[in-house]
């Protein structure tokens, strides 16, 4: 594919993933490699306008101007220009003046104590560098006396200022005129161009995903992409005849309001599609049918896979997810000896109205409650055996709510025998009580015996209890909200077993129970099927912009000199 048919038909592409911003990267690479406008051999060369920056500079230096001779610096050529084109560093295309391209004060020249209330002078991070783009209201001031202590670091509109640290290295905008006197900090380098060169075509270039590959080069960080001085002023730029720059610009600027119109018809659709997937999640309410689940799945709603899992189990727990039989038992004692919890039909407080036949209750009515040993008995990690018996903690509880047997601990057989509580049997929950891990539970189902660390409590269910109702009872978000009814609110968020004791429950007859866990898991399978048909979609789509991507513009490392073009981008 040609470029000028990627950019024809770019429209059959736009919903795919990043399509845009990869279109994006197409535009800034092909204009930094000479594939977006033709060339003119008419034109004056390059060549012409960088001998008159570097006659520029030596009368500079002989006017003592400047502080030492800055000629033309010679750059490395990644690869091979057109015709008119030539390699130049970024330092050489610099005013002829001192600290024409510095980088923001480091150590005592700027702490934070220098900094003031607005209003004061500016003082431009790396926060207010957007790719092409002035982010304001991330600046800090600094008082007027500061300010003039820094003379080197000036800033006058139209300067560039360029990101010296990722993400993404080398992101550069223009200072705007509005800003007013303002310097630059630190790893925000101020470049101030000649004017035989376009600031907007290097602005552009820098910007390109070749100018960041040839950065790649230069970089000095440890854990994140830097760049320093001396590496930003010797980035090898392609420069184009005059002429060439300013038509790029243009159609630069042509294409990109292409991409704005493409994003905003992109917004306008997700606002549509928002709207179709509240109303097919009302119908799935309605109905929870599989047929209206799949409605559900479209790669640009907004409802999530992990939403509509916390729906099925919101419905699942408000008795609209399965028929009720009024011939079916009730629910057993102890439910229906809660006072406080028989049902809203007969005056009793719940958060919701429950179906006939179902009861609230309290968890503790339906339960037993056992805390792990908290004796001197309790093992450390340096009584762990490679065999043993299970020793459960909350690291090894797993999302789906079994136990990671790949990481478990275990004890010896005669310290789990010294343990006074905490003992697990096969069809037990475990529910953690502290921390980050807040309410993770688990189904006993991989081990008969085992037991429990102290950040954990077991959970022994009574007959009129159901395991994996209860199970999703304690996951979905009704089973959630208990948490915050007695959380301590502190630093480190805690529960104690007599807190979980009155979890109030909404009760259906077990017959029903199993039947909702029945329809639960039938749904479930049903989401992360089409969960991965939906991410599987998406990966195709995203390879198919990528793969398109490459063929227009090759992004590997540059790693030799004066590579064929044809090595740097394989569509003529």
């Amino acid at each position: 594919m040609t470029r000028e048919e990627f950019f024809a038909k770019f429209e059959l592409f736009a919903e795919l993933p990043d399509a845009v911003a990869k279109m994006r990267e197409v535009i800034l690479s092909s204009a930094a490699i000479g594939h977006l406008v033709p060339q003119d051999p008419g034109e004056e060369g390059a060549d012409t306008a960088l001998a008159r920056i570097e006659s520029d500079v030596v009368a500079a230096v002989r006017a003592k101007r400047l502080r030492a001779k800055r000629l033309v610096q010679s750059a490395r050529e990644p690869f091979a220009l057109p015709a008119g084109w030539k390699w130049a560093s970024l330092g050489s295309l610099a005013t002829p003046e001192d600290n024409a391209v510095c980088d923001g004060p480091f150590g005592s020249k700027l702490k934070t104590e220098h900094y003031v209330p607005e209003p004061g002078y500016a003082v431009v991070r790396l926060g207010n560098i957007g790719i092409g783009n002035f982010i304001w209201g991330k600046q800090g001031h600094i008082s007027e006396e500061r300010f003039h202590s820094l003379p080197s670091n000036h800033l006058a509109p139209g300067d560039l200022l360029v990101a010296g640290l990722a993400d993404p290295l080398l992101r550069c905008c223009e200072v705007p005129t509005s800003l007013g006197p303002a310097v630059n900090k630190a790893d925000c380098f101020r470049v101030r161009l000649h004017p035989c060169v376009d600031r907007t075509y290097i602005r552009h270039y820098l910007n390109s995903q070749i100018a960041k590959t040839l950065a790649a080069d230069e970089n000095h960080g440890m854990t994140r992409e830097r760049i320093n001085l001396a590496g930003a002023k010797g980035l090898p730029v392609p420069v184009p005849p005059l002429a060439e720059q300013k038509r790029i610009v243009a159609k630069v600027d042509e294409l990109t309001a292409l991409c704005d119109q493409l994003e905003a018809q992109q917004k306008e659709r997700e606002t549509r599609h928002a709207a179709l997937a509240r109303a097919s999640l009302s119908r799935f309410a309605a109905a929870p049918t599989p047929a209206n689940l799949t409605a559900l799945f479209h790669d640009s709603y907004i409802i999530t896979p992990a939403d509509l899992r916390q729906s099925i189990l919101t419905l699942a727990l408000q008795g609209k997810l399965v028929p009720h039989h009024p011939d079916e038992l009730g629910v057993p004692s102890p439910a229906k000896s809660v006072a406080t919890s028989a049902s809203p039909r007969d005056g009793a407080s719940g958060p919701f109205e429950l179906p006939t036949g179902w009861r609230w209750a309290f968890l503790g009515q339906l339960s037993e409650l056992i805390n792990g040993d908290r004796s001197k008995n309790y093992p450390n990690k340096a009584e762990y055996v490679q065999y043993g018996v299970p020793w459960i903690n909350t690291g090894h509880i797993e999302p789906d709510g079994t136990l990671s047997i790949r990481s478990m601990n275990y004890i010896t057989r005669g310290k789990f025998d010294s343990l006074r509580s905490g003992k697990i049997r096969k069809g037990d929950l475990v529910y953690c009580l502290r921390g980050a891990t807040l309410g993770k539970t688990a189904v006993i189902t991989q081990f008969d015996e085992g037991a429990i660390a102290s950040s954990l409590v077991i959970i022994r269910l009574s007959a009129a209890l159901d395991t994996r109702f209860a199970f999703r009872f304690l996951t979905s978000p009704g089973g959630r909200d208990q948490i915050f009814k007695f959380d301590n609110g502190s630093a480190q968020p805690n529960l104690s077993a007599n807190n979980v004791k009155k979890y109030l429950v909404p009760v259906p007859p077990l017959a029903e129970q199993r039947r909702i866990v029945a329809r639960v898991d039938q749904l479930m399978a049903l989401v992360d099927k089409l969960e991965a048909q939906l991410e599987q979609s998406r990966i195709t789509g995203k390879k198919l912009v990528e793969a398109v991507v490459d063929e227009l513009v090759e992004t590997k490392p540059i790693t030799t000199l004066h590579l064929e073009r044809e090595h740097f981008c394989t569509v003529q």
